[in-house]
């Protein structure tokens, strides 16, 4: 799953965040600058101090900042940055806006959908016996035998030895995000309402958090075995990336809300989809079939995926449209965070912001998708058609603003992409540990 709390609003991947500022209600594009906003996993995720630095990226996520962060919190007393956060954060609402999702009203929902669940969502899982598995799509020494295993793992590194680097980045990127499953099976397992309460719980939601954790468990086996057949990576700067990132957990915003939850997952696999199919469609271009067809399969999944968590959705703004476009603005607010924002390499303290930019130069995963998921669910939830007379002043709020996002995120790439096209733009040369430091140019924003 892939695909940011950045003011950079570009997400990573892998899917990974998008170049946007805020102050207050208004959104404005930074150039040459990012402010980057982190999150403290001891106050549970709620926004910190920020600092700003020159970047080269198009695609952009906070990894490992430096410097301490600084808890805000609504009867905050300092001066200065720590004043200005907590002005910020209390325009943008407070905590108290999701901690009503918790109360027994709210949590009774699910609980009334567990049949329509079992009905709706379970069955978009796979079987083991009929869902492909990795020894599916790489060579198996067992059935091929040393001389024919020697021959197709040959013919792998010939086929891997066509890909840029840019691509390579981008397949680590995604395959790390991908291995750090143990912290994505326990975000839907904070939930409350739909979590494994005992770990082998029979509930509908129970059973898809696990069958829905054993698909993408295949996703990080697959491309972590290709990626160590085809030798063209440095697998012990990737493994030690992947180390740190399980290590280092994950930022989400509202993590115990399932009305917020959902809309997370459903945000993330939908954009991590079009980060595997566009890798499928760039090996083919290079001559890999047996990537693309490995990406290709880990798309289809992550659509599948997808669809679960849009019905799931798509039923909370039936039968509560208003608590539903309220979450949907509160995380639209906040940003859809990254999973593998805090990924690092031990060495690069900016290694997920530059692979975001890679990506994005790439065209694997770029602002225009962030802005077009968006686009996207609001069509698949029917929030312009939501009628005002149903909602709370707040509701017609949330309604008013997510619809409106979108227009305003295009204005502000088109008014981006002109005043690029009227300057000439400077290139950086970034090295990546995970392909033995071999630098990999990007433009400067």
């Amino acid at each position: 799953m892939a695909t940011s709390q950045s003011s950079w609003l570009l997400r990573h991947a892998c899917p990974l965040a998008m170049p946007w500022t805020r102050t207050g209600n208004n959104i404005g594009l930074q150039v040459t600058n990012i402010t980057y906003w982190r999150c403290s996993r001891a106050n549970g995720g709620r926004i910190m101090a920020g600092m700003t630095m020159s970047t080269a990226n198009c695609l952009a996520q906070p990894a490992q900042l430096q410097g301490e962060a600084v808890q805000v919190s609504k009867r905050s007393t300092r001066t200065g940055r720590g004043a200005a956060v907590a002005a910020r954060h209390e325009e943008e609402g407070t905590d108290d806006e999701w901690l009503m999702y918790l109360e027994p009203a709210k949590l009774e929902v699910f609980d009334n959908l567990e049949p329509w669940a079992e009905a709706n969502v379970v069955p978009l899982l796979k079987p083991a016996e009929v869902a492909w598995q990795p020894t599916d799509l790489l060579p198996d020494l067992a059935s091929l035998g040393a001389d024919g295993f020697h021959a197709a793992c040959c013919d792998i590194r010939a086929r891997a030895a066509g890909l840029p680097d840019a691509h390579l980045v981008c397949l680590v990127g995604n395959m790390v995000t991908e291995e750090a499953l143990p912290t994505y099976q326990s975000i839907p397992n904070r939930f409350e309402a739909v979590r494994d309460l005992t770990g082998s719980s029979g509930t509908a939601w129970a059973r898809w958090i696990r069958g829905w954790s054993a698909e993408e468990n295949r996703h990080g086996d697959v491309l972590n075995k290709y990626l160590f057949l085809s030798g063209r990576v440095d697998m012990r700067q990737v493994e030690r990336t992947i180390h740190n990132l399980i290590q280092s957990g994950m930022v989400m915003n509202a993590a115990r809300s399932p009305y917020h939850g959902f809309i997370y997952v459903a945000f993330q696999e939908r954009a991590t989809s079009i980060s595997h199919g566009n890798t499928a469609r760039r090996a083919k271009e290079h001559g890999d079939l047996s990537l693309a067809r490995i990406c290709g399969a880990i798309a289809a999944d992550e659509k599948r995926h997808e669809l679960a968590y849009t019905r799931i959705v798509g039923k909370l703004f039936e039968i509560d449209p208003d608590g539903a476009v309220r979450a949907l603005a509160y995380m639209m607010r906040r940003r859809i965070i990254m999973p593998a924002s805090l990924m690092t390499d031990g060495r690069d303290s900016d290694l997920f912001s530059q692979y975001g930019a890679v990506a994005q130069q790439a065209g694997i995963y770029t602002a225009s998708d962030y802005r077009s998921i968006l686009e996207h669910l609001i069509n698949q939830w029917g929030v312009e058609e939501l009628v005002a007379t149903g909602l709370s002043d707040e509701g017609r709020r949330a309604r008013d603003y997510v619809c409106a996002l979108p227009r305003k995120i295009r204005r502000l790439e088109q008014k981006a992409h002109e005043r690029n096209d009227k300057k000439a733009r400077p290139t950086a040369s970034i090295p990546f540990s995970w392909i033995f430091d071999r630098p990999v140019n990007i433009t400067m924003a």
